[in-house]
């Protein structure tokens, strides 16, 4: 499959700067891959979508203020800030020693290993490592959730590049259902944004069932997909933990037939992740807290996944290919987001959503 298989034209003017109010009227597209015909509804309608003994599964992980600014250290002795720059740091994740990170650093030219970045008074990093692939490993001498509360505390919320307005709080980077448990994403799982709580209270009344699972976005959500081949292209680990609780709900369901409704690309790549390390042929779920790195493109083979919401994707994205994937038919859904902008949807992060089933 060639990358540019997965291209399509998109106005700038279509790209949502900041969420609908309320969240759930934002648009849905509802897609039938069976027979490939399409709705236009208000996200508020999922509700007429969903069966009772559904169970819907969200990535309740939290986002955390992973855009740091600080100044880069690498003077010596009494010239210690002579050689001082300005630095935006980007963490990415906690990696397996205590206090050691994965970031992207801009401008990383400068930063050598050893130099120190001080982002206030009581925060700072020194530089160990520059990876090949263009990250810096950083130590902090603070444990993972000291560094995300300060991150918090001197750090701005990591909005994606393509929105320009940056004056967003971040709530309104956040799903309503995000638990501070599970803080440690630098990027929002975006389908859940449309849910609001009078809706989920709704959805529960109709006998709908709930499954959390957590995926904390990371790199592979920032890379693009730069080689002309998909099939060269390598998918970064992320973080998940699939608990005791969404196992037995959702294996239950499947064996009585029940459907399984993933919210977004996060949870779904969760659910079908952990399923394919299964030795069981039907890909039957178990608990499991550690990294996936599964790479869904069409062709491949869903397990538990019966019903996807979802956003709208950038051109040639990983997410993009999950979706086609989901659909059945990569030429199918192009025409489904050629369709979204001729009517004028909202796309990406802050944008509209669909419903494939």
């Amino acid at each position: 499959m060639q990358t540019s298989d997965f291209d399509y034209a998109l106005p700038t003017a279509l790209i949502a700067q900041r969420p609908i109010e309320p969240r759930d009227h934002a648009r849905l597209m509802v897609i039938n891959r069976v027979t490939k015909t399409i709705a236009h509804e208000r996200f508020d309608a999922l509700l007429e979508h969903l069966h009772s003994g559904d169970v819907l599964v969200w990535n309740n992980s939290k986002v955390f203020k992973a855009r740091l600014f600080g100044r880069l250290i690498s003077g010596t002795g009494r010239n210690l800030f002579e050689h001082a720059k300005d630095i935006e740091v980007f963490l990415v994740r906690s990696m397996e020693n205590p206090g050691v990170w994965k970031a992207l650093a801009k401008p990383a030219k400068h930063v050598r290993p050893g130099a120190r970045i001080s982002f206030g008074p009581d925060f700072f990093c020194e530089a160990i490592l520059k990876e090949s692939d263009g990250t810096l490993l950083i130590q902090f001498p603070y444990n993972e959730a000291t560094v995300r509360s300060r991150a918090n505390r001197y750090g701005r919320v990591p909005l994606p590049p393509y929105i320009k307005d940056e004056r967003h709080e971040l709530e309104s980077y956040q799903t309503v259902y995000a638990s501070a448990k599970r803080e440690g994403s630098v990027a929002a799982p975006t389908a859940g944004f449309h849910f609001t709580k009078e809706l989920i209270e709704k959805i529960q009344k109709k006998g709908v069932q709930f499954a959390e699972v957590c995926l904390h976005v990371g790199l592979g959500t920032f890379l693009p997909v730069k080689t002309e081949r998909v099939e060269d292209h390598t998918m970064h680990s992320e973080w998940v933990e699939v608990p005791d609780e969404a196992v037995e709900l959702i294996n239950q369901a499947k064996r009585e037939g029940r459907r399984i409704v993933a919210v977004g690309t996060t949870t779904a790549r969760t659910l079908e992740g952990v399923a394919a390390l299964s030795a069981e042929p039907d890909g039957e779920l178990f608990s499991y807290s550690g990294d996936i790195n599964l790479f869904i493109t069409p062709g491949f083979q869903f397990h538990l996944v019966d019903a996807l919401i979802t956003n709208f994707h950038l051109p040639k994205s990983t997410l993009l290919m999950l979706v086609a994937a989901f659909a059945g038919d990569t030429e199918f859904m192009l025409s489904c987001y050629a369709q979204a902008v001729e009517e004028k949807y909202r796309f990406f992060s802050f944008g509209d959503a669909m419903i494939i089933q």
